[in-house]
């Protein structure tokens, strides 16, 4: 992995883990919380995996906890818009945020005006899962393979486009990694989230998503898009015909990230824990995973 991603992820895992759960929030929880709905931002378009997974977190809790837990997708900016609604909301346990590590700590180095401190003013209630990157080409685009991709973009600067799931994020940082790494230029287009891009994939309206590889498992299976590599060490076996970017010829490209449970800043401790307990039980009976 580069200086530049290392750096990154680590600050993003450090933000979330280091914070820990000792004096999280001083109010005093409402002994009959939640007595009215919780909404959960997912800062990302629905559809995605990290979309089914909080939708799927968010059933187990209203079953677990009592009450209604609510997904509302809030998109745009590279997921700030929706974690600053919920920076900024009230730390009473009804607002909570659904991240990635872009909102969650790394778009802190990308973005100028950020309306939020991910470490000021979010607090980690329970790390779900990492994540690996994956390269994904349509089945139109004139790339099979991730030797292919650089090769095409050397001799055609600019014509592959790269869709993101939004500006700052993994699949963004990745994308500027292999460029940095092989000289190519790549035309970059950032999206709300990944369920639109892997559509738009599909439809042949861009030509190569890197992004997180949940929403492109079944994709890549089905043989309905085609997958270029994956940015992890080893092959995942849920997608195991498609190669490492090391094995594909780019040794070093390693990247992955997270998802996140988190609350605003000051929310009462005994409603951190109670999340935390319940989304940590249901992880552990269900090996829910986002490989």
């Amino acid at each position: 992995m580069t200086t530049i991603s290392r750096r990154s992820f680590n600050l993003a895992l450090g933000s979330l883990c280091g914070a820990g759960l000792t004096g999280i929030g001083a109010g005093r929880a409402a002994d009959n919380w939640p007595s009215r709905p919780v909404t959960i931002v997912m800062p990302f378009a629905a559809g995605g995996g990290g979309d089914s997974l909080a939708r799927a977190i968010a059933a187990e809790l209203s079953e677990k906890i009592g009450g209604r837990f609510i997904v509302e997708n809030r998109t745009g900016a590279g997921g700030n818009i929706g974690a600053a609604a919920v920076a900024k909301a009230e730390p009473d346990g009804y607002t909570l945020l659904f991240a990635s590590n872009g909102p969650g700590a790394v778009n802190k180095l990308i973005y100028k005006d950020m309306q939020y401190d991910p470490e000021r003013d979010l607090v980690p209630i329970v790390h779900v899962c990492e994540v690996p990157l994956i390269i994904a080409a349509g089945l139109t685009a004139p790339v099979k393979s991730l030797a292919e991709l650089v090769s095409y973009a050397k001799a055609n600067p600019n014509k592959l486009t790269c869709g993101t799931p939004g500006n700052g994020t993994l699949g963004h940082i990745s994308a500027v990694l292999l460029q940095q790494q092989t000289g190519i230029k790549l035309n970059h287009v950032p999206y709300r989230g990944s369920a639109p891009l892997a559509s738009d994939l599909m439809g042949g309206q861009v030509d190569l998503a890197f992004d997180f590889l949940a929403t492109y498992v079944q994709l890549v299976n089905d043989e309905r898009l085609r997958g270029i590599a994956i940015g992890s060490k080893a092959r995942n076996d849920l997608i195991s015909n498609v190669p490492t970017a090391t094995e594909a010829g780019v040794a070093g490209l390693e990247a992955g990230g997270w998802y996140a449970l988190l609350a605003p800043a000051r929310t009462p401790t005994a409603m951190i824990e109670k999340l935390n307990n319940a989304t940590n039980a249901y992880i552990t009976a269900t090996r829910e995973r986002c490989r």
